[in-house]
């Protein structure tokens, strides 16, 4: 099929149609573009807002995990020098140490066993 310098009536190239359809084509350009320059702004906006939000997310779980770092360090501190006092504490009192577990295990066993009932 050969349409090939065939066009429908009003639509030649010098036609006040195509003159119109060639403005409406430029204007709908002119429109696109001028939303996406809006666009562009917020666009960035928006972004930079989120680069923000992910560093300052980033920033917080850093200094929390340092504290955990230093927290666990403590503790751990707290529980070698808890042994060595409670080590240093039954060799210095042997009979009340073994009398202290004694009384412990009655308790821990009579707790255990109420609950079972």
């Amino acid at each position: 099929m050969d349409t090939s310098g065939k066009l429908a009536p009003g639509f030649n190239e010098g036609g006040k149609m195509a003159r119109t359809l060639e403005r409406a084509t430029t204007g709908a350009h002119s429109l696109i573009d001028k939303v996406t320059d809006a666009a562009h702004p917020a666009l960035d906006r928006i972004s930079s807002g989120a680069h923000r939000s992910v560093f300052r997310a980033a920033d917080a779980a850093t200094h929390t995990a340092a504290a955990f770092s230093v927290k666990r360090e403590q503790f751990r501190h707290a529980r070698v020098r808890t042994m060595e006092e409670t080590r240093d504490y039954v060799r210095a009192n042997p009979i009340l140490s073994i009398g202290i577990a004694v009384a412990a295990g009655y308790l821990i066993n009579r707790l255990l066993r109420s609950r079972k009932a």
